[in-house]
């Protein structure tokens, strides 16, 4: 059986429809299909069915670590892409420290974006029955932080570090299971709270809320604003989010813990990555596909979806310059432009 999952649901419908006339086959990797990443891709494909660009073939469920690298082998067409990831393979470090200099280089310099979007938001929560006050109350307690290895658990360890000084094992105890038993870990009471990354709403959030109505705490603004947090947004694909409690989606069963009624915490941006082999026509046409279905596609996929980025060019939300490696596909750039958005030079 192929590893590529067929697309689920109405993007199969679509791309059965137009699989006859689409121009080209492609496939695609991403995280869970409930994620932004995961609907995001899922959308790319449907988008480009409907508009005869592409079948587009989607596994979801993937660790972006395994499929960044995929694309940048040209094993994979197109990728969702924490942008962290590419900078880690460039200097191989971290999960790609195998690869060597040279070659994390060479691989990171395959590598292009057609568009960008906020992944989530690392933040604390936890069920109001369980008598937790927030971050003053890690210490000594367990701690649902994310699946045992990836992107989530160092952003989380980090998080708790930055505003508590805690280390994981010696200070707390830190419980990691895939995210496929992410939703029963909550309910199930083997953590005290969690610290993982976050939608506005959050899917797994309204999920676990049939066992108890939740508090979110935001970042203390002295942790924000200070000179530790300063530092990991300079980490390629951190960003500084801050949200009205308006904003976070929820309409009820949800608490906001805030010094003046914003959220505060490090969110983690990427977007939808090619092989910069990818010839200039495609990739035109899906950044142009993406743009054309952005309020009647994209942002109706999911709740949390119109609050998730797709569509910004400002690298304060996007991250593409600075320390990141990667620019835009020059199809991208071109989608971009006749659609009248100017990219700022250092992202083309």
């Amino acid at each position: 059986m192929s590893r590529f999952a067929t697309i689920t649901g109405v993007a199969a419908i679509v791309g059965l429809a137009f699989s006859a006339q689409a121009q080209v086959n492609l496939t695609a990797e991403t995280a869970s299909p409930g994620s932004t990443p995961g609907v995001s891709v899922l959308a790319l494909s449907e988008v480009a069915a409907k508009d005869n660009i592409a079948n587009i073939q989607v596994a979801t469920g993937q660790t972006l670590t395994n499929s960044v690298q995929n694309v940048a082998e040209g094993k994979t067409d197109v990728a969702a892409a924490p942008f962290v990831l590419p900078f880690l393979m460039s200097r191989a470090v971290g999960p790609y420290a195998k690869l060597g200099k040279e070659k994390g280089a060479e691989l990171a310099g395959n590598l292009a974006v057609l568009y960008t979007y906020r992944i989530a938001v690392q933040g604390l929560y936890a069920y109001d029955s369980s008598n937790f006050s927030g971050y003053d109350a890690i210490a000594g307690k367990r701690i649902f932080n994310g699946p045992p290895r990836g992107a989530a658990l160092t952003n989380a360890r980090d998080l708790v570090r930055l505003v508590t000084g805690l280390e994981e094992k010696k200070d707390y105890t830190g419980i990691q299971v895939n995210w496929g038993q992410a939703v029963k870990t909550i309910q199930d009471g083997s953590a005290d709270a969690f610290v993982l990354p976050m939608s506005f709403p959050d899917g797994r959030i309204i999920a676990a809320m049939a066992s108890g109505d939740m508090t979110i705490y935001s970042m203390p603004i002295a942790a924000y604003e200070g000179e530790a947090f300063g530092k990991l947004n300079k980490r390629p694909g951190t960003v500084g989010v801050a949200l009205p409690a308006s904003e976070l989606g929820y309409s009820g069963g949800v608490t906001l813990v805030s010094e003046d009624d914003m959220f505060r915490g490090p969110g983690t941006v990427g977007g939808e990555i090619v092989n910069t082999s990818m010839d200039f026509d495609t990739a035109k046409a899906l950044t142009k596909a993406f743009i054309d279905n952005l309020d009647s596609v994209y942002r109706k996929k999911a709740p949390f979806m119109p609050s998730a980025w797709h569509g910004e060019i400002d690298v304060a939300k996007t991250d593409m310059c600075g320390l990141n490696p990667l620019k835009y596909h020059p199809g991208a750039v071109a989608a971009w432009e006749e659609a009248g958005y100017k990219l700022p030079d250092c992202a083309k």
